[in-house]
């Protein structure tokens, strides 16, 4: 079996004001799609991808570090830092080169160094200023040689965050030959049916609040018509992976073991890992987003749906415990669902009880149905002849006297499906015709359970340079 590849995770840590934020911004730049604020965990912690060359990673910004605080806000924000340096592969410590080493900077390295993780210390504002000099005072708090920096201006952070991941980063692995094949060439004439056999293994992650299920729909897997299962230890995240075979599928269940239980840091907030998530959601192919019936659609269920969106993962949605709901309550939390996460109507939702068994049938077919629509391949002369249709069917509104031209159609990619048009002034065309189209090529090659991402692109006209 092969391991998923984890991205290593990079926790930002200091007092306020010495320039996390700026820091988080300057790695996360090429992909602020990816930034998600989850609201309420923490007071403002944000969580990101980098990249360094080759090489991403997760980075974490921490809401200003009080490790003595007792009780408010402050001391709350701590508990969620304290949080973040436990799930962390490495640890910035961000001080302020201007201000100097502070009595509250040594109570934090004591902190990071009874940790047990990788510490780098970094000595942030240095611009303008001699960095030996700016470093000096810095070597008082024991954690190794200080990295002068400037997270404004870039200074000294590349070299900085390739230390951070030396030994962390991990080689993916090689495709496997039925993967690459069905990736090799998106241009066969054969249009992609769901009844198409697509041979490698599906990688599942199973995500959720506390107490929606997922170990116990594991559970439930595991224990019906087992053929393969065992448990391979995670990374230090915790993750857990399992294999199994259930009606000659292969799965490899990515599970999110030991999130959080609720505690009382937040009335309203459960308390659970957002990292682990995060990394189970990309390091699968499809995407179990489970909820419960006997409890409301959250923020936080909204939060981890929206990355699935933006990591183009597929997914499929079950509301476990439907066993236990009257009439009233599914059908308010039917309403809840078309209401909050109207924007995964691609989703195929599934209503089942987990400790029962009942619905699980359905759901591994839409599993299934999922994976393979992720992976279609689609003809270049199929999808032009779709394009063609949605055109002749509806053309793109004008702007000003010009209408854009819509020519022909290819695969651009897989997991998620892209599909590039080709024309003329296709920069005009609205957000509304994109969906229109989004949607007939979904009707047309039977695409459910994945994320449809259109590219147009602009041809070149051959008589533009010998115009005048």
């Amino acid at each position: 079996m092969k391991p998923a590849v984890f991205k290593p995770v990079v926790v930002l840590v200091g007092r306020p004001n010495v320039g996390k934020s700026t820091l988080f911004n300057r790695l996360t730049r090429s992909r602020d799609a990816l930034v998600a604020d989850f609201p309420g965990l923490t007071r403002d912690r944000h969580y990101g991808e980098g990249r360094v060359g080759d090489h991403p990673f997760i980075v974490v910004d921490t809401g200003g570090f009080e490790p003595v605080a007792k009780n408010g806000i402050m001391a709350e924000m701590a508990k969620q830092t304290v949080q973040a340096v436990d799930e962390a592969d490495a640890i910035v410590f961000l001080t302020d080169g201007r201000v100097g080493l502070t009595g509250h900077d040594r109570e934090i390295a004591e902190r990071l160094r009874r940790s047990g993780r990788k510490v780098l210390l970094a000595v942030n504002k240095v611009e303008g200023m001699s960095r030996a000099t700016a470093a000096a005072e810095f070597y008082e708090l024991g954690l190794g040689e200080p990295h002068a920096i400037s997270s404004a201006h870039g200074d000294g952070v590349v070299d900085m965050i390739e230390e951070a991941l030396q030994g962390l980063v991990e080689t993916p692995p090689e495709a496997d030959e039925d993967e690459a094949a069905e990736t090799a060439d998106g241009t066969d004439e054969d249009a992609f049916s769901p009844v198409d056999a697509i041979d490698h293994r599906i990688k599942l992650a199973i995500v959720g609040r506390p107490n929606v299920g997922k170990s116990t729909l594991v559970n439930t897997l595991l224990g019906e018509e087992r053929v393969i299962a065992f448990d391979q230890p995670g990374t230090t995240r915790d993750a857990i992976e399992i294999e199994f075979e259930r009606g000659g599928r292969r799965y490899t269940l990515i599970d999110t073991a030991g999130l959080r239980k609720r505690g009382k840091v937040f009335e309203a907030i459960e308390k659970f890992s957002v990292i682990k998530t995060l990394q189970a959601i990309e390091a699968s192919n499809v995407v179990l987003l489970m909820l419960d019936a006997s409890a409301e659609i959250s923020e936080q269920d909204a939060h981890i749906a929206g990355f699935v969106l933006e990591t183009g993962r597929a997914l499929v949605v079950a509301i476990n415990k439907w066993d236990r709901a009257d009439s009233e309550r599914r059908d308010e939390i039917k309403r809840e669902f078309e209401r909050k996460l109207r924007f995964l109507s691609f989703a195929k939702m599934h209503t089942v009880s987990a400790l029962r068994g009942a619905g699980i049938g359905p759901l591994l077919k839409s599993i299934e149905s999922a994976h393979a629509a992720a992976f279609a391949k689609l003809s270049t002369p199929k999808l032009t002849r779709a394009l063609q249709a949605a055109v002749e069917q509806q053309q793109p509104p004008r702007k000003g006297i010009f209408r854009p031209k819509l020519r022909y159609a290819h695969q651009g990619g897989q997991n998620p499906p892209l599909i590039v048009v080709h024309g003329s002034a296709l920069d005009e065309i609205p957000d509304s015709y994109r969906r229109f189209l989004e949607t007939r090529f979904r009707e047309t090659f039977r695409l459910e359970g994945t994320p449809l991402k259109i590219e147009f692109r602009n041809s070149r006209n051959p008589y533009l340079d010998k115009a005048g």
